[in-house]
């Protein structure tokens, strides 16, 4: 496959709900525009968001509840006001949350669903029409969303296993009876749709005209209580009762003794290729309308997955099955040749994983803070980067750059400190971004956390946690003058701007 270069600059990785916004989390509105006007100042060609797909029970953008809508708490109500859907009374006295630094969940859960609704009741005659062209537009996903939505929603959200049995098996009576008792319910959902297509298409438009390109993040699997799994229930591993045979995980490892058990259904690739990949394709297909780079969750799954018994507590006693992905993504390859893609590449990684990377082309992820063993031979050292590839002083399940520096050790900490001449006058953690923007990776990508030097409160998410994770926000005078031009600076002198 070709290879896919990318012009050398520096990203920001800030997810959408972490924007500044009036109304409880981020969303496509003002404060989103005038984040992307901080981008432009600062000389910063990428942008890296988390899944934009619509969260369930834990708030995780990797387990939606679909693979191809988008989430209804990005709608931004201003927008809504702005074109008539909504009056101004409807939102006052309305509190999102109790602390703007932090996303309150279960408060949006309660209180934005009925200001859509709302919004929905004043949809006149012409809009009727675009929605109903754009559901025309995409029918191979949005009846099967809209549908499982509506169906969840009358059976107090329950998983869709637990749907009546009519419903469950996508009975084609049962399903145009429960059209026709539930047609607005319906139709509600494939609104929101509507409007966070409409939305999100002009905040990329915006950013793409500022020379900034989007990286979007595809989770490799789909979660088991999705509009995926019950439209698709044939790609899965699942048993007569379409409950899962094998679930998704990682083996023990240094970090885990037990593993991870993350519960997702695992596909079943030989039907996947029966069928040339349609379902891939979609996503695919979908998620290049979305971004402008797609990076790849968990890309050694694709090559070789790790399976555990449905009934298992752990990830012990689970095995390593080969899966299609050379098959995969030369179908890709033929039917979306200009899809450009990151790979997360990440822990353990086999040299037959290593093989399909470099027979593809896909430039990697270079962790910074992976790098510090004590026999300084990581390859995620700088010294040790290539070209192709893209460098990260944190992830969205790492800590932060100043919290990592101050849960280190002694030894560890020296090491860093020697390899990229830190000193207290310029700060450690802006020392280390220093060092990444000078590597030779074409790619150089910066929480904004870490540009803004905060610890791990500010962390995004801790794996295998529940609770306290998706939540950090980021206030508007984060974005200041003085940190834009910093940044530009460093990226001028660094070959990056």
């Amino acid at each position: 496959m070709k290879k896919t270069i990318f012009e050398r600059g520096n990203g920001v990785i800030m997810p959408i709900f972490s924007l500044p916004s009036n109304y409880g989390i981020g969303t496509f509105g003002k404060k989103a525009f005038d984040f992307v006007d901080f981008l432009s100042e600062a000389g910063v060609k990428y942008w890296q968001i988390l899944p934009l797909g619509p969260t369930s029970y834990g708030d995780s953008p990797y387990q939606s509840f679909s693979s191809f809508a988008g989430n209804p708490y990005f709608v931004d109500l201003d927008m809504l006001m702005e074109d008539g859907l909504l009056e101004k009374e409807d939102l006052e006295n309305v509190e999102f949350s109790e602390n703007d630094d932090y996303v309150d969940y279960a408060q949006l859960y309660n209180k934005r669903f009925r200001i859509l609704k709302k919004a929905f009741t004043n949809v006149d005659e012409n809009l009727k029409e675009e929605i109903e062209e754009f559901r025309k537009k995409e029918k191979f996903w949005i009846d099967d969303y809209a549908f499982f939505m509506a169906i969840k929603n009358d059976n107090l959200d329950v998983s869709w296993t637990d749907f009546p049995e009519e419903l469950k098996n996508r009975d084609t009576k049962a399903l145009a009876e429960f059209e026709r008792e539930h047609k607005e319910e319906i139709d509600f959902y494939i609104f929101i749709q509507y409007e966070f297509f409409k939305q999100w298409d002009k905040l990329k438009e915006y950013t793409n005209r500022h020379k900034i390109q989007i990286i979007g993040d595809i989770p490799i699997y789909v979660a088991m209580d999705s509009a995926d799994s019950w439209a698709n229930y044939d790609i899965l591993k699942l048993d007569d009762n379409k409950k899962p045979k094998f679930v998704g995980g990682c083996p023990p490892d240094e970090f885990s003794d037990d593993g991870q058990l993350w519960g997702n259904p695992v596909y079943d690739w030989e039907k996947l290729k029966k069928d040339d990949f349609k379902f891939w394709i979609n996503r695919i297909k979908v998620n290049m309308r979305l971004f402008d780079i797609i990076r790849l969750d968990h890309f050694r799954g694709f090559e070789a997955y790790y399976e555990i018994p449905a009934e298992d507590d752990t990830a012990k006693y689970g095995k390593w099955v080969k899966g299609c992905a050379y098959e995969l993504f030369d179908t890709i390859k033929e039917k979306l040749p200009d899809v450009k893609f990151i790979v997360e590449d990440l822990g353990f990684i086999t040299k037959e994983v290593e093989e399909l990377k470099d027979y593809l082309g896909f430039p990697g992820m270079k962790v910074m803070q992976f790098a510090f063993s004590e026999d300084m031979q990581s390859e995620y050292l700088p010294y040790n980067y290539t070209k192709n590839s893209a460098c990260y002083s944190s992830t969205h399940d790492s800590d932060t750059l100043k919290g990592w520096f101050d849960q280190i050790d002694e030894d560890e900490l020296e090491r860093v400190v020697k390899y990229f001449s830190l000193n207290d006058k310029e700060g450690y953690v802006w020392g280390a971004i220093r060092g990444l923007m000078a590597s030779v990776s074409d790619l150089s990508m910066f929480e904004m956390q870490d540009l803004l030097e905060l610890g791990n409160e500010s962390r995004i998410n801790r794996p295998s946690t529940l609770g306290e994770n998706w939540k950090w926000r980021a206030k508007e005078e984060d974005f200041s003058n003085e940190l834009s031009k910093k940044i530009k600076e460093m990226a001028k002198l660094y070959g990056r701007y």
